[in-house]
């Protein structure tokens, strides 16, 4: 089974369109040791022509240019996605439905009842989607049993509540409900081995710990490398916990988490465009390599 990093980096990619911190003004002028990503999304396959997409970014038109295998032209109009897995409803993570409208039978769309919710009232992408392709909403139980979502035959899914709060633009926004966001563990049956995707990891539940301690890979949040980044910089007036997010230094950061797990590989996704773990040769970067943490970068595969 193959797990491809479609996407690497936080809302509005990197560089981002608008921002000219250290990091997006030196990868643009090419004075950075950087390269640039899109904003996060990954995509799952048994074979290397069907696939499940895990969140439809704003990016993802490029992103099926940059990966073939999406494309694998069987038909005179044809994709290799065969479904579509929502982990919340946040703007960067669904907007990429909209591109795909030109399918020539209903999305097969698996969410939780409270993403599916959001998508159809207050952000009514699943609306507009039912003028051009339609939708076959499929919704998501966090009741703890894991399922098996087609193309993939053997590959389960464990999707596992965690405590975030839905985008701004939802009537719950300050209201949260178990479902506003997930994380998932996605297991090879074949071979037994599991990856835990989190992309957004706030707070750090027993149970999140437990799925995190069981899995043979992790792929998790990566977005600050402090909680006061985005202030620091004058970007943001949140710090990233107050973003939902777990920055990597400090005590009690993703760091010092991940030193706890005896995952074979943990992977850092959902870069902001501030983190300095961008550059290459940033010293953030060595201290990383030290604790055996790697940072995603678009393309990257995962073998499981």
């Amino acid at each position: 089974m193959k797990i491809r990093i479609l996407g690497s980096a936080a809302g509005g990619g990197f560089p981002q369109w608008n921002c000219n911190c250290v990091n997006c003004d030196g990868v643009r002028k090419g004075t950075i040791d950087a390269v640039p990503r899109t904003q996060s999304s990954i995509a799952v396959s048994e074979n290397d022509t069907d696939w499940l997409l895990i969140n439809a970014s704003p990016d993802i038109l490029a992103q099926i240019r940059a990966n073939p295998a999406l494309q694998p032209a069987r038909a005179i109009r044809d994709s290799g996605i065969a479904a579509v897995l929502l982990m919340d409803a946040q703007i960067d993570h669904v907007t990429g439905l909209l591109m795909l409208r030109e399918r020539g039978s209903p999305l097969p769309l698996y969410a939780t009842e409270q993403v599916l919710a959001d998508l159809a009232q207050a952000l009514p992408i699943t609306r507009v989607l039912g003028h051009y392709c339609g939708v076959d909403a499929r919704p998501l139980a966090i009741d703890g049993a894991a399922l098996t979502i087609p193309p993939l035959a053997t590959t389960t899914i464990l999707p596992l509540p965690l405590l975030s709060k839905a985008p701004p633009y939802s009537p719950h926004r300050d209201d949260p409900h178990p479902g506003d966001n997930i994380g998932l563990t996605i297991r090879n049956g074949a071979s037994g081995k599991s990856l835990f995707y989190a992309p957004g990891l706030g707070e750090i539940t027993p149970a999140v710990e437990e799925a995190m301690r069981s899995a043979d890979v992790l792929l998790v949040d990566g977005t600050c490398w402090s909680d006061d980044e985005m202030l620091t910089m004058g970007l943001s007036k949140k710090t990233a916990r107050m973003m939902g997010h777990l920055a990597q230094s400090g005590p009690g950061g993703m760091i010092e988490l991940l030193d706890r797990m005896p995952a074979s590989r943990k992977i850092l996704i959902h870069i902001n465009n501030s983190n300095p773990i961008l550059r290459e040769d940033a010293p953030q970067r060595a201290v990383l390599a030290a604790h055996g943490i790697e940072v995603a970068l678009d393309g990257m595969d995962i073998e499981l």
